[in-house]
């Protein structure tokens, strides 16, 4: 059983991309050898509107072995049109794919 923790969020170097730092728990019997990490980014306007919210994935960063903990920071970034000067984005949910 794999299990990934809250987000924790800092600023990127542009606008449109955060670094985003989440800690992956196997708390089953075997190593997570492969899979994904889905991130859930909001766009979100000058007056805290929500605009969109944009999915990209990357690497689970495996081997992580039965009964340990890995935690990684990734670059989470959208397209730089979607997030217009006053605009920010906002990493709430990440989430974990197992093959």
């Amino acid at each position: 059983m794999l299990t990934v923790s809250a987000p924790v969020l800092a600023d990127g170097d542009r606008r449109w991309c955060e670094r985003v730092t989440v800690t992956f728990r196997n708390s089953g019997g075997t190593a997570a050898r492969a899979g994904t990490v889905t991130f859930a980014t909001h766009v979100i306007g000058a007056l805290g509107v929500h605009w969109a919210t944009l999915t990209s994935t990357q690497p689970l960063p495996a081997p992580i072995p039965a009964g340990s903990a890995r935690t990684e920071t990734y670059t989470v970034c959208v397209d730089s049109w979607r997030v217009p000067l006053g605009m920010r984005i906002d990493t709430r949910q990440v989430t974990v794919g197992r093959r």
